[in-house]
């Protein structure tokens, strides 16, 4: 049995699964030769206008550029910059409607031409001297991206290193409406065949094969007629059905080969390129032109000349159509891209970008409008035409649930997107704008997952730097004291510390030993200085008790006159004990006062007996203390008060012969009493002071 590529070199092509046959309707366009684009009057340029994110932004407003000029510089591999399409000046950078699905608008820089198209200096490359890495970069300084459609940066795709065993040129332009690839190799096929030089020189194939319908055999015949002095250039023609210009599936047509699930082609040994890639890499690397203008099909029946048209990037789509005969209806619609898997565009303004190959503008008899979609009835007939092998119904389903989950289980990010479940669908439901909802939040939501796991691991690494700065620091500190210690050592330093440190203690210690006697000594002053406020407060009220009763002496009761009694006995014996310590000098004798106040039923008897205790020697005298004559005074008021509390009131007629007895044998003042008692006081307190000092 002959191998696979022996199979490939005798001309074999294979089928896949699914697909349509809608109709062509590329004659309107493909019988006429290209035309130049005029210059319009102001160029919307992107700076974003393939798979990856935009460069950096090298001018400003009121800059004048020339053409091929980047406009921006590519700061990572997934960058690709843009070019001035022609001289001119910059009049504006600001978001303008993208030509997207959605018409997000993107920064747009708006060009105005000064119609001198001056070219910057060009440097072309020998591509058989020069190495692949000079290749490589050419090929991302020129701006290059895959013109078939998905804008992947052309440079990450043909440089890698991984082997490769067949190029594929992919020249299939299936859809209907569109023959820019049609013209472009009729007219080019020399300068094409030179770019697949270049990329062979990058990738080193086994072989190479140019895929192109069998409905286009002009341009089949003239890229024959140029690679006839090539070894393993192969040019193919594959059946006339939709959409055999998918990657996968041209794959499959050429080399019998499925790529996995989840895989990319050159996983499998395969690299494939547009045939408009390969035209674009031969002016970069030959010419030094970069990727500023390309071949844009501009049909419908509302134009009046149909055509190719090489457009500079940035002309807006109403200066296309009004070059080839715009003749608007009414509710027009104007789709970039073909009748399958094109979008209408919210504004004619949207401009051309490295991925429009086509601007459909058809009337409503041409290509009518969808009707509103009804109920699926399980016709099987979208399935039976997907050319992915999918169950489009089951992710019609899933895609109105946002189960991602089951979305991803089904394979949706295997579909290509190319319209002929829904072209099929009997029920006109458009299928396709489900999957790409689905798509956009399934990809919103790994976006937000990365940006989580991203985040995550910046705290983690946070952490971990913290934490290593933190040992540094405590290892660093470890190591200075160890180098204070030794320097201190080496210059006897430490023993004058540990005296110090020494003497520290010592006074600690110290203070800790005497601090329960300093406690002692001023909670005993504090005692005694109590007692002295008592007794003081005690003096002042009884003598407020002695003068107050005296302004009635005459109306008091029996009960009063002995409180009366009471009062003056004890100021009395507060007298007398004053008087004996002021009297006493020299040699003094303890003298044991009893103060004795009996009251009786016919009398009130006072006496003071002083006992003279045994006289003492100089050495065992003791100083009279004031504080002791008042403790005993208060002593002598407290019994008096007892003795009166005894008494009953039952007895008014010996309270009367009491205070008889009292008027006739003493008949003391009380007034007088209290004022010389307190006399009395003062003085005693004034030499108690004096001696003390």
């Amino acid at each position: 049995m002959p191998s696979l590529f022996q199979q490939i070199q005798a001309g074999k092509v294979w089928d896949f699964h699914g697909g349509i046959h809608p109709p062509t309707r590329k004659q309107q366009s493909s019988q006429k030769p290209i035309a130049v684009m005029p210059l319009p009057d102001r160029l919307y340029i992107p700076l974003r206008q393939h798979i990856g994110v935009a460069g950096v932004l090298l001018v400003r407003t009121g800059d004048r550029v020339l053409k091929g000029q980047p406009l921006t510089a590519a700061d990572n591999s997934m960058a690709v910059p843009v070019h001035a399409p022609t001289s001119g000046i910059v009049v504006n950078i600001a978001p303008h409607t993208s030509p997207h699905p959605s018409a997000m608008p993107e920064l747009t820089l708006t060009l105005e031409p000064d119609g001198q198209d001056e070219w910057r200096i060009r440097e072309p490359l020998n591509f058989a001297t020069c190495d692949n890495l000079t290749l490589l970069n050419r090929i991302q300084e020129s701006g290059i991206a895959g013109m078939g459609g998905a804008g992947f940066p052309t440079h990450l795709k043909v440089g890698m290193t991984q082997p490769v065993d067949y190029l594929i040129i992919n020249a299939v332009e299936c859809e209907p409406y569109i023959s820019a690839d049609d013209l472009l190799m009729q007219e080019a096929a020399t300068t094409i065949v030179k770019g697949i030089d270049i990329l062979c020189r990058l990738l080193a194939p086994k072989a190479v094969l140019i895929g192109i319908e069998d409905d286009k055999p002009i341009a089949t015949a003239a890229m024959m007629a140029a690679c006839n002095q090539r070894e393993h250039y192969y040019v193919r023609s594959v059946p006339s059905k939709y959409p055999s210009g998918g990657e996968k599936q041209l794959i499959q047509l050429l080399t019998n080969k499925e790529v996995p699930n989840g895989r990319r082609p050159v996983d499998i040994g395969i690299v494939m390129q547009n045939v408009g890639t390969a035209f674009a890499v031969a002016q970069a690397v030959l010419d030094d032109h970069p990727l500023i203008s390309r071949i844009v099909t501009v049909t419908g029946d509302t134009l009046n000349q149909p055509q190719n048209m090489l457009a500079l990037l940035g002309t807006p789509v109403s200066a296309l159509l009004d070059a080839c005969g715009f003749q608007p209806e009414a509710q027009q619609r104007v789709i970039m891209g073909g009748p399958m898997m094109g979008f209408t565009l919210p504004d004619l303004s949207v401009p051309v970008v490295k991925t429009t190959n086509c601007i459909l503008a058809p009337t409503a008899t041409e290509l009518p409008a969808a009707n509103n979609e009804i109920e699926c009835i399980r016709c099987s007939s979208c399935a039976d035409a997907c050319p992915a092998s999918l169950l489009p119904q089951q992710l019609l389903w899933y895609s109105k649930a946002k189960d991602s989950t089951k979305l991803q289980e089904y394979n949706l990010a295997d579909c290509i997107e190319c319209g002929a479940c829904a072209y099929v669908c009997p029920s006109e439901i458009p299928l396709v704008q489900y999957y790409r909802v689905a798509k956009a939040e399934i990809r919103e939501q790994q976006h937000e997952a990365l940006k989580a796991e991203q985040a995550k691991a910046r705290f983690e690494a946070r952490n971990a730097r913290l934490e290593q700065e933190k040992q540094q620091r405590a290892e660093r500190n470890q190591q200075l004291a160890a180098t204070r210690k030794q320097q201190q050592q080496a210059s006897g330093a430490d023993s004058t510390v540990a005296d110090a440190l020494a003497r520290i203690k010592a006074k600690q210690a110290q203070s800790l030993s005497t601090e329960p006697s300093d406690k002692m000594q001023v909670q005993a002053q504090r005692e005694l200085k109590k007692q002295q406020a008592r007794a003081y407060q005690q003096d002042k009220a009884d003598a407020s008790q002695t003068i107050a009763p005296a302004a009635d002496n005459a109306d008091n009761s029996s009960p009063a006159v002995n409180s009366k009694a009471a009062s003056v006995a004890a100021a009395l014996a507060r007298a007398k004990a004053k008087k004996a310590a002021q009297a006493n000098t020299g040699i003094s004798t303890d003298i044991i006062t009893d103060t004795a106040v009996e009251v009786t039923e016919n009398s009130v008897a006072l006496a003071v007996t002083t006992s003279p205790a045994t006289p003492v020697t100089s050495a065992d005298t003791i100083a009279p203390d004031p504080r002791k004559a008042a403790v005993a005074a208060a002593l002598a008021r407290a019994k008096a008060r007892q003795q009166q509390q005894v008494q009953t009131p039952t007895e008014p007629a010996q309270a009367n012969n009491n205070n008889a007895a009292i008027n006739t044998v003493t008949e003391p003042d009380p007034r007088k009493a209290a004022i010389a008692a307190a006399i009395a006081r003062a003085k005693a307190k004034k030499q108690a002071d004096s001696e003390n000092s």
